[in-house]
């Protein structure tokens, strides 16, 4: 471990929680950056009926960066069965509730991750509830759960079409040493979080290592048949700068023609569909380090 390392997670959901319980083993400051645009599953139910933002993916990254043993992180990811509270995780509901009493998002959050103690920091990626939409050919698909369905996404963006950023989201982004986006969702998780122009914007301007972190296997249907090239292709749309792609071939994904520099990795779990969080942790450790022993320094370039 070093003091000098400072890594920012950018995603939402299951991918970026993998990367969180990867990073966490090497970097002493961990801060995850995630989208609080989903409006399916307890989630949504609960952005219909009390207005708060999207906290599920907010509630798996607090467990991933909780300490394996917290009773309270299994609690947080305990699900109703039945009656009307069926299908919503408790630690949904205990954040909708501490968003009640404290008045605000970022500060609900960072009482959650007091209460947990966590190892870093969980960071909205925008400060209020936003709706995800796509354009998708000639038409326009609106809601997350809508754009997951579609297999032609182009360019996604939210409403309000420029969200407040929090502070604390573009200060961690500037001061990052290690900045990675994905695994997860392309569209609805990654793009979801990492799209928005005030995080487009402090990308572009940082200094730090930025990686992308490809899915094992395109997803059905919103990434279906991509390519490791797809899969840059898209965040070349949408103004994202990356320094190195990493991704695992042996799972069956395409490589395609690829752009800038791409690292070839062993980093699926047991399972071949889920990244392994050691595997990933030491490609990640090592790109950080080869880069720094050699003395590479950016002039704010990258292949976007």
């Amino acid at each position: 471990m070093t003091s000098a390392l400072r890594v920012v997670a950018i995603g939402g959901g299951h991918g970026t929680a993998v990367t969180l319980s990867a990073t966490r083993t090497y970097a002493e400051m961990v801060t995850a950056v995630v989208s609080v645009a989903d409006d399916g599953g307890s989630s949504g139910r609960l952005r219909d009926l009390l207005g708060v933002p999207a906290l599920g993916d907010l509630r798996k990254c607090l467990v991933a960066l909780a300490a394996e043993d917290s009773v309270l992180a299994r609690l947080m990811s305990q699900r109703y069965r039945e009656g009307e509270l069926a299908g919503h995780a408790l630690g949904n509901l205990f954040l909708a509730g501490l968003i009640e009493a404290t008045g605000d998002l970022v500060r609900a959050v960072d009482e959650a991750s007091r209460l947990l103690e966590i190892k870093g920091r969980v960071l909205p990626a925008t400060t209020g509830p936003v709706t995800l939409r796509s354009i998708v050919g000639e038409r326009m698909a609106i809601g997350q759960v809508a754009v997951g369905q579609e297999e032609d996404n182009q360019i996604v963006s939210t409403l309000p079409s420029d969200p407040e950023i929090p502070l604390a989201v573009l200060e961690a982004i500037d001061a990052a040493d290690q900045i990675i986006i994905g695994p997860g969702s392309l569209y609805t998780s990654v793009l979801a979080a990492a799209a928005t122009p005030g995080i487009v914007a402090a990308l572009q301007k940082s200094k730090a290592q930025r990686v992308f972190v490809c899915n094992l296997l395109p997803e059905q249907p919103e990434s279906g048949g991509y390519s490791v090239a797809d899969h840059q292709q898209a965040l070349e749309r949408h103004a994202i700068p990356i320094d190195i792609t990493i991704c695992d071939m042996s799972t069956g994904l395409r490589k395609g023609e690829v752009v800038g520099r791409v690292e070839e990795c062993d980093l699926k779990g047991e399972n071949g569909k889920v990244h392994d969080p050691k595997k990933l942790a030491g490609v990640l450790q090592g790109l950080f380090f080869d880069n720094k022993r050699e003395g590479v320094v950016r002039d704010g370039s990258s292949w976007n």
